[in-house]
C-alpha cells in the first residue's frame, strides 16, 4: 500500500481534529446539566444560570487557549429546531411599501395598478418585486414614465422629468436592497439582544426573504411581533457623563439602604450606623475603588473575591454599573455613564425603574443601552443618558426627516463617515438641536436602542451634516442604511413558519437516538455474520471511525444536525458498507482465482475502486442538488448525506486497508467470508434477459396502476406545495378526528383537514393563508383555542400562551408565494439530478445507451414510489404527503438506484472487456449473476436499517423513511430487471437499424 504514513497521519489529524470540535459539544453539556442541576426544575432559574454563565471561562483547551461558555456555545454541535424545539421563521420585507413610500403615496393610477399587478405576477414568479414592478408598469401603459411619479422632493437630485424608466428602476433598486440591508440588520440586533442562544439568520437567495432560526423559543407571539415590528428611528439630545454621575452616587446609596432594609441580619443592621460615614468618605478612595473594579472588569485576575464581595456591599449600583471614568478616577466626557456585562443589564434595569431610585434623577433622563458591544466578544454594553426636551416626551426628530444618507469620507478621504439630509421641517429642528448641543452628543436610537451618539462639532443649518468618529466603512455603511430607511416603511412579514415544541423536539430525540443505535448495532453484527471477524471486524472499526468523523465534521463546519440528518448519517452507515462489499468480493474472487491473501487483498482494493467510486460519486451528485435546491432540513440532510459519503469512502477504502496491512504484518490469518454465508449467491445462473420481457409487463402494471391512481385518488400535498398552516395539537384524553374538525369548521369557516399522527392530531387550514397583516398568526391560533374549547376538547380555563405551550406542539406556516418557490426548486432538483446522472455515465460508460438505461430505470422508482403514496394515502396509520422531505427521499432513492445500477453496469463493462468473443448476452447475464452476491448484502443492510428508522425513528420521519424503503426495493429491482434490459435493447435495435443502413 503506497502512502500508508501519509494515510495514517492524515487520519490522526483528523480524528484529533474531531475530538477537538466535539469536546466543545461535550463542555457545553456538562455545563447545562449543571444547570439543570441548580434550577431543580425552574426553568427561569435555568435560564439564569446559563445566561449568568456566558462570560465564565468554562473550557481551558490543554492549558493553551480559554473559551468562555458563549464561546464553547458557538462550537458546539448544532440542533435543528426537529430536535431542539424552537422556531424557524422565513420574513419576506414588504418592498410594495417600500415603493409606495419613495412616491410619497402617488394616487397615480398606473403606478398604483402597476403595484396590485406585481404583487399578483409574484405569486408565480422567481424574480424580484422591482422587476416584476417595472414589468407591469410596462404592460399597463407603455407611455407611462416613471419620472413623473417619483420626481419627489426627496429625490430630486436623482430623479427628474427627463430620467428614462431604466434609470428610475435603477434607483428603486438601489433604495429598495438598502432598506432590505438595514431590515436584516434591524432583526439581527433584535434577535441578538433577544437572548436566544446560538440563532441563525441570514438573507435567503431572493434578496427580500430573511431566514431566522430560534433554537429553545418558546414566547412564539412575542417573537412575532419582534420579528413584524416597523423600525422606529429617533434622534435625541443627551446629558453628559459629568451631570449624571453625582445621581448615580445618590441612587447607589439609596439602593445600599433598600438591602439593608430587606436583609433580615443582624450584622447588617450595624452597617445601617455607619453610613453616613460611609458616604463622606473622601472621592480618592471612592474613585481607586470605582477604578478597581473597572480595571477588573477588563481583566478577571485583578480583582480577589474578597476584594469583589466588599465593594458590592458597599457599591451595589457600581458593582454591576462600571461607570465611565479612567485610572485615576477622572470622569470622561460624553453620554456614556457606565458599562456593564450584558448579564447585568436586567438588574441595573431593574434598579433604575424602581420609583425609588428613579425619583432621584431629573424627569427628563432616561437611560438607553447601546445596540452594539463595547468589547470584541460581545460582553460589555455601554449605559447611554438621554434628555427628553418635549412636552409629550417623544424623540424631537424621528426616521421620517432623513431624505438621503450615504458612507463618504473624511475631507482627507481617509476616515469613513455618513453624509445626512434632512427635508426642511427636520432642518430647522436639526439646526436647533446642534446650535443647542455644541461639544455634547446626539444620541441615533433604534428600536429602543443606541445604534450612534456622534458629536455636534458646530451648528448645521440646510438640514445637510455628516456623521463622523466611526470604527469602520461597515459601520458608516450600516448607519447609512439605518438612516436612509428610517422614513420608509419596510414591515418584514412571515410567509413561512415551523415551530417545533420542546417535549416534541425531546420526543425527537430520543426517537432518533433509538433508530440510529438500533440501526448502527444491526448493521455491526450483519457484518460479522457475513464477512467473519476478520473482515467484518475490520469494516466494523471503520464504521465507527465513519461515525466519529461525521459528527466531527458536522460540528467544525457549523452544520445543524436535523432529524432528516440523523436519517441521512443512518442511511449513510447502509451505503458504506456497499463500498466494503464492493472490495470483500472482489478479494474473493482474486483468492478463488488462486492468488495468495496479500496479492488478493491489493488486487482485490484496484479492481473495486471503478465500481466504488462510480457509485458513491453518482448518490453524492445527488446529494449535491439537494443541498443546493432545499432548505432546512432537507438541506440538513443533504449535508450529513454529503459528508457521509465522502468519510465513509475514506474509512472504507484506506482504513480497512491498514487494519490488513497490520494484521499481515502480525502474521495473522484473515477470512472474507463465514462458513455460513461463503456459498451464499455464488453460482446462479439466472438468464435475466432472456426473462426481461416479463419483467417489463410487470413494471407496466405497475406503472398503469400508479398512473390511475393519480388519475383517481391523485396525491396527498403537504402545506409545503399546497400552502396553508398545519398544527400537531396533543390532548390529554382520546377524541376522534371527526369531532376536531366538526369543532374547528365553524370558527375557520369550512372542515379543516384533520389527521391522526402518532399521538397527536394534525389539523390543516388554509384560512387566510394569504392575510398577511401583522397579528394575524396570533388570531388563527386563537381561532384554533376556542374552536376547541368551545366542543370541549380542551379545558376552557386555558389561556393561548398554555395553549402554544402545552397543547400545541408544533406548526408550519407556508405562504401561496412560497409555497410556489418550493415547487419550483423541487421541480428543478429533480430533474437537474437527471440531468447530471445521465451526463456522468455517458462520461463514464461512453455510451448512450447506458445513461437511457438508468435514467429509464429512475423514472421507473419514481413513479412506482409516486404511485404507492397515492394508492395508500389515508389507508396507511401515518401520513404519506407530497413536500419537501418526500422530494428528498425520492432523490435519495435515485441516489441509491443509480449507486446499485452503476455497479452492474460496471460489472458488466467489465465482463465485455475480459471476453470479447463471447457472445454479449452471456456477458451481460455472467455480469448481473456475479453482482447478485453484493447486491444482496448491500440492499439487505440498507434496508434492516431503514426499516430501524421507520419503527424506532418517531412519527415526524415515519413518511419520509416509508419511501425509503420502498425506494430501496424497487431500485434494486429495477437496477437488475430494468435499466440493464433497456440499455441492452437500445444498443440491439439501434445495432439493426444501423445494419439495415449499410445493407
Amino acid at each position: 500500500m503506497q502512502n500508508k504514513g501519509a494515510i495514517l497521519t492524515f487520519a490522526i489529524l483528523l480524528a484529533a481534529v474531531c475530538f477537538y470540535q466535539l469536546s466543545f459539544t461535550w463542555v457545553s453539556n456538562q455545563v447545562k446539566d449543571d444547570a439543570i442541576e441548580y434550577a431543580q426544575g425552574d426553568e427561569m432559574k435555568e435560564f439564569q444560570y446559563l445566561d449568568s454563565m456566558k462570560s465564565e471561562v468554562v473550557y481551558n483547551f490543554l492549558g493553551l487557549k480559554k473559551y468562555t461558555y458563549k464561546d464553547v456555545q458557538e462550537l458546539e454541535l448544532n440542533l435543528g429546531l426537529d430536535l431542539k424545539g424552537g422556531m424557524n421563521v422565513t420574513l419576506q420585507v414588504e418592498v410594495q411599501d417600500i415603493i409606495r413610500a419613495m412616491s410619497n403615496y402617488s394616487d397615480d393610477e398606473t403606478f398604483n395598478a402597476a403595484l396590485a399587478l406585481a404583487q399578483k405576477n409574484q405569486q408565480n414568479s422567481t424574480k424580484d418585486f422591482v422587476t416584476l414592478f417595472g414589468e407591469a408598469f410596462e404592460e399597463i401603459d407603455p407611455n407611462a414614465r416613471l419620472a413623473a411619479v417619483f420626481n419627489t422632493l426627496e429625490l430630486r437630485e436623482q430623479v427628474n422629468f427627463n430620467t428614462s424608466n431604466a434609470e428610475v428602476l435603477k434607483i428603486i433598486d438601489e433604495q429598495t436592497s438598502a432598506a432590505i440591508d438595514n431590515a436584516f440588520n434591524i432583526i439581527r440586533t433584535r434577535i441578538d439582544r433577544f437572548g436566544v442562544a446560538q440563532p441563525n439568520i441570514q438573507q435567503l437567495q431572493n434578496k427580500s426573504r430573511i431566514l431566522v432560526e430560534l433554537p429553545g423559543v418558546k414566547d412564539q407571539n412575542r417573537v412575532r411581533n419582534l420579528l413584524q415590528g416597523t423600525a422606529n428611528l429617533e434622534f435625541w439630545e443627551t446629558y453628559e457623563n459629568q451631570e449624571v454621575y453625582q445621581y448615580m452616587l445618590q441612587a447607589n446609596e439609596r439602593i445600599k439602604e433598600m438591602e439593608v432594609l430587606d436583609s433580615e441580619k443582624s450584622v447588617e443592621e450595624t452597617a445601617v450606623d455607619t453610613t453616613e460615614a460611609e458616604t463622606t468618605a473622601d472621592d480618592a478612595e471612592e474613585n481607586s475603588l470605582l477604578s478597581e473594579l473597572e480595571a477588573g472588569a477588563a481583566d478577571d485576575t485583578t480583582a480577589t473575591p474578597d476584594n469583589l464581595a466588599a465593594f458590592k456591599e458597599q457599591f451595589p449600583l457600581f458593582a454591576l454599573l462600571n461607570p465611565s471614568t479612567d485610572q485615576s478616577g477622572q470622569l470622561y466626557p460624553g453620554p456614556v455613564v457606565g458599562m456593564a456585562n450584558a448579564k447585568d443589564t436586567s438588574q441595573i434595569n431593574t434598579y433604575l425603574h424602581n420609583p425609588q431610585i428613579r425619583s432621584l434623577f431629573p424627569r427628563d433622563m432616561r437611560f438607553v443601552w447601546t445596540a452594539k458591544a463595547a468589547d470584541e466578544a460581545g460582553t460589555f454594553y455601554r449605559l447611554i443618558a438621554l434628555k427628553v426636551t418635549t412636552r409629550d416626551g417623544k424623540a424631537p426628530l424621528d426616521g421620517g426627516v432623513i431624505t438621503d444618507a450615504r458612507q463618504d469620507y473624511d475631507q482627507f478621504g481617509t476616515n469613513p463617515e455618513v453624509a445626512m439630509q434632512m427635508n426642511a421641517e427636520g432642518s430647522k429642528v436639526w439646526q436647533r438641536m446642534t446650535k443647542e448641543n455644541v461639544g455634547k452628543s446626539i444620541a441615533i436610537v433604534l428600536d429602543g436602542y443606541v445604534r450612534s451618539f456622534p458629536t455636534v462639532n458646530g451648528e448645521i443649518p440646510g438640514g445637510r451634516s455628516s456623521i463622523s468618529g466611526l470604527e469602520s466603512i461597515e459601520e458608516a455603511q450600516d448607519l447609512a442604511n439605518v438612516l436612509k430607511s428610517g422614513k420608509m416603511p419596510a414591515p418584514a412579514r412571515i410567509i413561512q413558519e415551523d415551530i417545533v415544541g420542546p417535549s416534541l423536539g425531546q420526543k425527537a430525540i430520543n426517537s432518533g437516538l433509538i433508530s440510529f443505535v438500533i440501526a448502527f448495532a444491526l448493521v455491526l453484527v450483519y457484518m460479522l455474520f457475513f464477512y467473519s471477524k476478520n473482515a467484518g471486524l475490520a469494516a466494523n472499526i471503520a464504521l465507527i471511525a465513519n461515525m466519529f468523523f461525521i459528527f466531527g465534521i458536522l460540528a467544525s463546519l457549523g452544520a445543524v444536525l436535523t432529524l432528516p440528518g440523523i436519517a441521512g448519517i443512518v442511511l449513510t452507515i447502509g451505503m458504506s458498507v456497499d463500498a466494503n462489499v464492493l472490495i470483500y468480493e472482489r478479494v474473493q474472487e482474486e483468492m478463488r482465482a488462486g492468488k495468495g491473501v496479500k496479492l488478493a487483498i491489493t488486487d482485490g482494493y484496484k479492481n473495486a475502486y471503478s465500481a466504488i467510486i462510480d457509485g458513491q460519486v453518482t448518490t453524492l451528485l445527488t446529494g449535491i442538488v439537494l443541498y443546493m435546491f432545499g432548505s432546512g432540513p432537507i438541506k440538513g440532510f443533504a449535508t450529513t448525506l454529503i459528508i457521509g459519503i465522502l468519510t465513509s469512502l475514506f474509512s472504507a477504502i484506506f482504513l480497512t486497508r491498514l487494519i490488513f496491512e497490520w494484521q499481515l504484518k502480525k502474521g495473522g490469518r484473515i477470512l472474507f467470508t463465514s462458513s455460513a454465508t461463503e456459498n451464499w449467491l455464488r453460482k446462479t445462473k439466472i438468464k435475466f434477459l432472456e426473462k426481461r420481457k416479463m419483467f417489463y409487463i410487470i413494471s407496466s402494471v405497475f406503472i398503469l396502476i400508479s398512473i390511475g391512481s393519480f388519475l383517481v385518488r391523485g396525491l396527498d400535498y403537504g402545506i409545503d406545495f399546497k400552502g396553508g398552516r398545519s398544527y400537531i395539537v396533543a390532548f390529554q384524553e382520546d377524541v376522534e378526528v371527526g369531532e376536531v374538525r366538526a369543532a374547528l369548521a365553524d370558527v375557520f369557516g369550512s372542515a379543516p383537514e384533520v389527521k391522526t399522527t402518532g399521538d397527536n392530531i394534525k389539523i390543516t387550514t388554509d384560512y387566510k393563508i394569504e392575510d398577511r397583516s401583522e397579528n394575524i398568526d396570533n388570531e388563527v391560533e386563537g381561532l384554533l383555542m376556542q374552536g376547541l374549547q368551545d366542543a370541549d376538547l380542551i379545558d376552557k380555563s386555558v389561556t393561548l400562551e398554555e395553549f402554544t405551550l402545552d397543547y400545541q406542539q408544533s406548526s408550519q406556516k407556508v405562504g401561496p408565494t412560497i409555497s410556489d418557490d418550493i415547487r419550483k426548486d423541487a421541480a428543478i432538483a429533480i430533474g437537474f439530478s437527471l440531468i447530471i446522472i445521465f451526463l456522468y455515465i455517458l462520461v463514464r460508460f461512453r455510451d448512450w445507451q447506458y445513461g437511457l438505461g438508468a435514467v429509464a430505470a429512475l423514472a421507473h422508482d419514481s413513479l412506482i414510489v409516486l404511485g404507492i403514496f397515492s394508492l395508500f394515502s389515508g389507508v396507511l396509520p401515518f401520513a404519506l404527503e407530497i413536500d419537501q422531505a418526500f422530494i428528498a427521499a425520492i432523490l435519495t432513492v435515485l441516489g441509491y438506484s443509480i449507486n446499485d445500477t452503476v455497479v452492474v453496469f460496471d460489472r458488466i463493462r467489465e465482463y465485455l472487456g475480459l471476453h470479447p468473443k463471447r457472445d454479449r448476452v452471456e456477458n451481460v447475464d455472467a455480469a448481473l449473476n456475479s453482482t447478485l452476491r453484493r447486491t444482496f448484502s448491500t440492499s439487505l443492510s440498507t434496508f434492516v436499517v431503514l426499516l430501524a428508522i421507520f419503527l424506532f425513528g418517531g412519527a415526524t420521519i415515519r413518511g419520509f423513511t416509508f419511501a425509503l424503503l420502498v425506494g430501496v426495493l424497487v431500485g434494486t429491482y429495477s437496477s437488475l430487471f430494468i435499466a440493464t434490459p433497456i440499455a441492452h435493447d437500445t444498443r440491439s435495435r439501434l445495432a439493426k437499424v444501423v445494419s439495415k443502413r449499410k445493407k
